[in-house]
């Protein structure tokens, strides 16, 4: 019996993991105080404070394996003997090839920064006639781009054969030729391109606090206020996967002719082909949560006649994700199960040909002796074929109560439960 076994697993590109390493910057507090100054004074306070955090993630993986395998017991020839019995007898051919891809990874855990912490501006007890400004304008910006490449090629051809004997121009004996089974199994996955992000604050919340109290007459006072958080994800997958296999499990094509003096019997063996393929590609999933709950106290009070107060706050929140995915399959599936001859290829994604055999025996020009006649007798010829494509996947927001493939250790992603490769939302 012949027997081969490959296994080909390629793991590449596989992780590029981003968890608590990348510290968000804590505001703390911030407090701005116009006071105590004389009148037709002029004062004026600006702050600016500001943070930003850019993190690029980017995976290429360009993928090619080509296998080759002939398992083979046939092809044996017994001719032109004479005076006894002519007997072939072949092993089994069984044949197992495995090849599996996993490339491209991108997770990342990111604080957004969380509220600005506690801000307090007072403009308060300065003189009449006075002029006083407070501008304070606070900003954070987080952005987060990941991005996928991956390029897989997968070239398997197999050979699985018992047949093609001969046993002819033999004389005086019985002719038999009988055949083992040809089995071949082909499996095939792969599985590329994630992207899995959690963006969220500590949301312990944070105070505003503005006051414009205690100013003297024809005094103009002023606070604006800009308070700012800004969060950006661009996810995007590109992947070209294409899968060529051929498989040929034959136990046919056995030849017993012009034989004289005895019986002649042929007996094929069995031949099974399975194949299975299976692609997974690009999958994007986002986790926004709230980044800040903020209080808000505004006072204008107390301030002299023919005063001129102003409070300008603006308050903005950003959270935007962009998406996307593209996956090369243009030619499709193409499955061809053929008896006898091969054909051409056709699509680009999977292409499988496959030839199951236990036919195309000859048993003629005997002369058989007992008043037997000739017997062929063959083995059943199966095929089985499963094809999955399931590509294209994007997730924002509540992923769900989603069962999870088996991970590795990430508890320290701050209990997020991310929706890896191997699970795809409808």
């Amino acid at each position: 019996m012949n027997k081969f076994v490959y296994k080909l697993t390629t793991a590449v590109s596989t992780a590029a993991l981003l968890t608590g390493s990348v510290a968000s910057v804590a505001f703390g507090t911030t407090s701005v105080t116009v006071s105590g100054n004389g009148s037709d004074s002029t004062n004026t306070a600006n702050v600016t404070v500001s943070t930003s955090k850019q993190i690029l993630q980017t995976n290429n993986a360009d993928i090619e394996n080509n296998v080759k395998i002939n398992a083979n017991s046939g092809d044996n020839d017994a001719n032109d003997n004479t005076g006894g019995e002519v007997v072939i007898e072949t092993g089994d051919a069984n044949v197992s090839s495995s090849v599996s891809n996993s490339a491209n990874s991108n997770v990342a855990n990111l604080s957004c920064g969380g509220c600005p912490g506690d801000t307090t501006v007072k403009i308060t007890g300065n003189g009449s006639d006075s002029d006083n400004k407070a501008n304070v304008q606070i900003a954070n910006e987080t952005a987060l781009q990941q991005s996928n490449n991956a390029d897989v090629d997968n070239n398997v051809e197999i050979d699985a054969n018992t047949g093609d004997n001969d046993a002819e121009d033999n004389t005086g004996g019985d002719v038999s030729i009988e055949t083992g089974d040809a089995k071949a199994v082909v499996d095939i996955a792969n599985m590329v391109n994630q992207n899995v992000a959690s963006i969220g604050g500590d949301n312990e919340g944070g105070s505003l606090d503005i006051e414009i109290s205690g100013n003297g007459s024809d005094s103009d006072n002023e606070v604006n206020v800009g308070l700012a958080n800004l969060v950006q994800v661009v996810q995007t997958n590109d992947a070209d996967i294409e899968n060529d296999v051929e498989v040929d499990a034959n136990t046919g094509k056995n030849d017993a002719e012009d034989n004289t003096g005895g019986e002649v019997a042929i007996e094929t063996g069995d031949a099974d082909v399975e194949v299975k393929v299976d692609n997974k590609a690009n999958f994007n999933g986002v986790n926004l949560d709230d980044c800040c709950e903020l209080g808000a106290d505004i006072k204008v009070a107390g301030n002299g006649a023919d005063s001129e107060n102003k409070v300008n706050a603006q308050l903005a929140a950003l959270l935007g994700a962009e998406q996307s995915n593209n996956y090369d399959c243009d030619g499709g599936n193409e499955i061809g199960l053929f008896s006898k001859e091969r054909g051409g290829r056709g699509g680009d994604c999977n292409d499988i040909e496959v030839d199951s055999n236990t036919g195309d025996n000859d048993a003629k020009d005997n002369t058989v002796g007992n008043d037997e006649d000739p017997a062929i007798e063959t083995g059943d010829a199966g095929a089985d074929v499963e094809v999955s494509n399931e590509a294209n996947s994007n997730v924002l927001g509540d992923m769900g109560d989603f069962e999870m493939p088996e991970l590795p250790d990430l508890d320290d992603l701050n209990g997020w439960v991310m929706l890896l490769l191997g699970h795809w939302a409808n």
